[in-house]
């Protein structure tokens, strides 16, 4: 059978399976939402040179929170004419998309097909651009918009912004000046002016990285590895107990004996023989351990989001299992009277 065939007749089974199971029982892959009025007191803000100040005010909005199905459920059966609990068509389109985008995702697995470069073309797509509005609103707006037009942010974007200091002023002007000249990379005679902006920015990051890594990773790894041979630990009572002191003792001695090999491995000005090469093939042993520990925590981390796609196709989507117990699906009940009706 060619590959067309084959995926024909692929997505005719999914599509054949995926209608039989909307027939039974409650159906699948719906959301709910329940309708919530909420109400928030804005203090004022106080008149500056930017703002002439704002009287306090009352906010309302509603807003709409994910429920289980039993919750629905629960109230159509006391009222069915209510309307604060019900079924959410964005969301629950959202889910579909997110089932259709799954199985094209492990389609790649059959081989490489125009539904698994649509997949991954829009999961890139939609997660720059969610980046993009995130670090627009977290940062652009309240930092340097609101360090340089603080009055007109609080007037029409964050009433509760408060004011920024002096230093910061400063700094946003000067972050906005960098940005400016770092758009001199789309002038084909002016890029070069760019360059400065670039310079400021990887050097400033590449000082404050290092400082930070130099901390975290080399002090703290280094401080952690002088550990005390003998280290008694006390009970409830402030008795020295045997047993937890023989592990936390033994624990250190492998810690401190692990370095010490490691590092007489990576000591190339002395021939490895003898103490120094029994002590080197004890700091390969630690090498491979860790490198193993460390693949072996990768794959277990790729098998749980495996596992949760999954759990994602066959509990929220398909309505197969019901872990949480979100609502009542008699599943096999319901397709046994589907087939032998």
């Amino acid at each position: 059978m060619s590959p067309s065939k084959s995926w024909i007749v692929i997505i005719a089974v999914i599509v054949a399976l995926v209608g039989i199971r909307l027939s039974i029982g409650q159906g699948m892959g719906k959301v709910y939402v329940e309708q919530v009025d909420t109400v928030v007191e804005v203090e004022a803000v106080a008149k500056t040179k930017d703002h002439d100040g704002s009287p306090a005010q009352t906010v309302k909005w509603t807003q709409f929170n994910g429920v289980e199905p039993n919750k629905y459920y629960a109230a159509q059966a006391t009222n069915p004419a209510q309307t604060v609990v019900t079924l959410s068509w964005p969301r629950t389109f959202g889910l579909w998309l997110g089932a259709f985008f799954t199985l094209a995702i492990f389609s790649f697995m059959y081989r490489d097909n125009p539904g698994y470069r649509l997949a991954e073309a829009v999961i890139i797509g939609v997660s720059a651009a969610y980046w993009m509005v995130i670090g627009f609103w977290d940062v652009v707006v309240p930092k340097l918009f609101g360090g340089i037009a603080h009055g007109f942010v609080i007037a029409n974007v964050l009433p509760t912004l408060p004011a920024p200091p002096t230093e910061q002023v400063i700094a946003m002007w000067f972050a906005l000046g960098l940005g400016g000249i770092l758009l001199m990379r789309l002038s084909s005679k002016g890029a070069w002016i760019s360059m400065w902006s670039l310079a400021f920015i990887i050097g400033v990051t590449a000082g404050l990285k290092i400082v930070s890594h130099v901390e975290s990773d080399l002090i703290a790894q280094s401080v952690a590895t002088f550990k005390p041979l003998i280290s008694p630990q006390a009970g409830a009572t402030g008795v020295i107990e045997l047993g937890p002191t023989v592990w936390a003792s033994l624990a250190n001695i492998l810690i401190v004996v692990g370095v010490l090999c490691c590092l007489t491995y990576f000591f190339f000005s002395v021939e490895h023989k003898g103490v120094v090469g029994r002590a080197a093939r004890v700091g390969i042993w630690y090498l491979m351990i860790t490198f193993g520990a460390a693949f072996g925590f990768t794959v277990m981390g790729r098998v749980a989001l495996l596992a949760a796609r999954v759990e994602f196709l066959f509990d929220d989507w398909l309505w197969l299992i019901d872990p949480a117990g979100k609502r009542v699906v008699e599943v096999a009940a319901a397709a046994g009277s589907f087939l032998f009706q």
